[in-house]
């Protein structure tokens, strides 16, 4: 699922991580909104914000609002940075550490989240951010920008188009790969409702540490690759 990259990828690949990252991505977006009242996967609202503080000649703010939006950036960099040097090593390796790291941020903010909640909830929401930039670069690498699951507007508007290719597109092999593309943004759709939902219901009882429920998952999908690396190997 993460070890398999280029053309060694199969819809089936993209469909495993697709449900697994877009189930944490859910959960991490409803889980930090409700802590911190922020958006915590994605940018296009933080952007928004950051013009109207501009426009409002509130630099300070600006700049507030901007950190939000480069700590997904420097995530993404970040992610990729590893992945470029971890390459070199060993390649069907290559994407543990981030997932590993991208886990134990997820752990610290939930451990220590009522506690920044108090004194500083920014830096919740900058962590979030930063975990979040790293999945969305991660996920997009490792499928070859077919898969993204931090956000779906982007989504939406492909699944819209290739509906309407349904209605134009005849031959048998085109149809399969438009609806193979379909059932792929479904699945990413329905996991990151699926994420939200549970991680709405969670945090009633668990509040912020409801996050260690997407460190396990992550955690979970590192070991499957370690255990078919052992197998395989």
């Amino acid at each position: 699922m993460f070890s398999h990259i280029g053309k060694t990828r199969t819809p089936r690949h993209n469909l495993g991580i697709a449900s697994l990252l877009s189930f944490v991505a859910g959960l991490v977006n409803v889980v930090g909104f409700f802590s911190v009242q922020k958006l915590t996967t994605n940018v296009t609202g933080h952007f928004a914000f950051f013009v109207d503080e501009v426009f409002k000649l509130n630099f300070e703010d600006a700049v507030h609002v901007a950190l939000f939006v480069f700590y997904f950036f420097f995530g993404a960099f970040f992610a990729n940075f590893i992945v470029e040097i971890y390459s070199r090593i060993r390649e069907n390796q290559i994407y543990v550490f981030p997932i590993i790291l991208e886990a134990s941020i997820l752990a610290v903010i939930a451990f220590t989240g009522n506690y920044l909640m108090l004194e500083d909830p920014d830096i919740i929401a900058y962590s979030l951010l930063f975990a979040m930039g790293m999945q969305n670069s991660l996920v997009t690498s490792i499928s070859k920008s077919i898969v993204r699951t931090t956000h779906l507007t982007g989504l939406f508007t492909d699944m819209g188009i290739e509906f309407s290719q349904l209605f134009f597109y005849r031959e048998k092999k085109r149809r399969r790969r438009l609806l193979n593309s379909i059932r792929l943004r479904l699945t990413i759709i329905i996991m990151f409702f699926c994420g939200g939902v549970s991680g709405g219901v969670l945090y009633e009882h668990f509040g912020i540490k409801t996050l260690i429920l997407g460190s396990i998952i992550l955690l979970g999908g590192c070991y499957t690759i370690f255990l078919k690396l052992n197998i395989y190997s």
